[in-house]
């Protein structure tokens, strides 16, 4: 059996990678964080009760989980101090979660670049959530970021970080015209940070390691989605890491040969925030009815999101790069009250059938989706509780999502809670 278990978002993110986590960490020993930062967001429901996670992963609402922050991380202390304390008042366990000394450190002048570029691109704006997650990682390329290691030495932080924010101010003022930060202040707050963060810090490669090395139960959790991915998804309206499996061995720190469940998590439509193209968007009341029926808006920046019916050409192109072995159909409910229901399979541009996804942006202008269309079931599903409790016809359903996909459906979720989620066989 194997003992590590990867979470991926199949589409652009909101898939509903935090419940399926949740559900999973039940059975686990550790939850590994391994890229993107806090521009995401899991939303877990526990007994009515809703957890808003940013950078801990979701393993933290399980006891007896460790949760770890990967060195793939850009890792905003600020944002990680104010959200264990959020988690802390709601009676979530947080004595047992962990930070990469690898990870990089996402800093003001991050979040004030971030602002300023994407205001400069005007029209052609990318859509970030401005939180300095793009900025943090060109650090990390161009090798000047500072680490949750460097923040630990106080003298050498000092030293190092006095440079940086002169560097960084330099550009805020001269390129865009911005005002510059105090360093003092930022300085101060940062060494703070430092003290109070040292309990949490360690060699989470290590750690990770050696519970697989003991057969320990290990789940890789995923921020946004496939599509997002630097290198697969649709440049440039990306993220700035991989959210993909590949992604999750490096941030995580293990290697190619350690055996591995992939769990696509998949709505039974198709979202995505901000710009970018999107072949099944639905800009009618059809999509207006999915966005309300399934609060489609976002965890993070409250942005509604664009919605369409099922993209099988971008979970094929997700399932393929991330080596899928099952998906997980999330927000099946969400289609109750549709008398006909509709699936992409392929596009079609100027007579030219489409079944790969596309490298670029503008190969995808003018592309149609091609529809296969399947009736719906007329009734709700929050109440079902086991593959035989679902309708005739939401089965068929799940079955074209299969075939279009190529990939077996494993979980289906009906609801928001824990006790919606139904599992055709056990996959830890």
């Amino acid at each position: 059996m194997k003992n590590v278990t990867a979470v991926i978002g199949s589409q652009w993110g909101d898939e509903g990678k935090g419940k399926i986590i949740d559900y999973l960490a039940s059975k686990a020993d550790m939850v590994v964080r391994a890229q993107g930062g806090g521009n995401a967001g899991h939303t877990v429901v526990i007994e009515g009760k809703k957890y808003a996670l940013h950078l801990v992963p979701s393993g933290v609402l399980n006891a007896g989980t460790i949760n770890i922050i990967g060195n793939g991380v850009a890792f905003d202390p600020a944002d990680f101090f104010s959200e264990i304390e959020e988690l802390d008042a709601g009676g979530a366990n947080i004595d047992g979660i962990y930070v990469s000394d690898r990870a990089h450190i996402v800093f003001p002048y991050h979040k004030t670049l971030d602002a300023l570029a994407e205001k400069a691109r005007g029209s052609d704006s990318i859509g970030t959530t401005l939180k300095g997650i793009g900025p943090c990682y060109t650090d990390k390329v161009e090798r000047c970021g500072l680490r949750v290691c460097d923040l630990l030495d106080e003298d050498s932080f000092r030293a190092a970080f006095a440079q940086r924010v002169d560097a960084k101010n330099e550009i805020i003022v001269k390129l865009y015209g911005g005002t510059p930060l105090d360093k003092e202040a930022v300085t101060e707050e940062y060494v703070a940070y430092g003290k109070r963060l040292a309990p949490y810090v360690r060699d989470t490669s290590v750690m990770v390691h050696e519970a697989i090395s003991a057969g320990k139960t290990v789940l890789l959790e995923g921020a946004q989605g496939s599509m997002l991915d630097l290198d697969f998804g649709t440049y440039p309206f990306v993220t700035s890491s991989h959210p993909t499996s590949g992604g999750f061995a490096v941030g995580a720190g293990i290697g190619l040969s350690t055996a591995c469940e992939v769990i696509g998590i998949t709505k039974a439509y198709t979202t995505r925030v901000g710009a970018g193209p999107m072949v099944t968007e639905l800009t009618d009341e059809v999509g207006d009815m999915i966005r309300e029926k399934g609060r489609e808006f976002g965890t993070t920046t409250g942005r509604p999101r664009r919605c369409g019916w099922f993209d099988g050409v971008v979970v094929r192109h997700s399932a393929r790069i991330n080596g899928m072995t099952s998906l997980a159909l999330m927000l099946l409910d969400v289609l109750d009250d549709f008398d006909e229901i509709k699936l992409c399979h392929a596009y079609e541009k100027n007579g030219e059938i489409l079944e790969y996804f596309p490298a670029s942006a503008v190969a995808l202008k003018g592309s149609k989706p091609l529809y296969r269309t399947v009736k719906g079931w007329n009734a709700s599903l929050t109440e079902c509780r086991t593959w035989d409790d679902l309708p005739a016809n939401a089965k068929a359903y799940i079955s074209a999502v299969e075939e279009i996909a190529g990939v077996p459906v494993k979980i289906v979720s009906v609801g928001s809670g824990r006790e919606h989620t139904i599992a055709r066989e056990d996959i830890l």
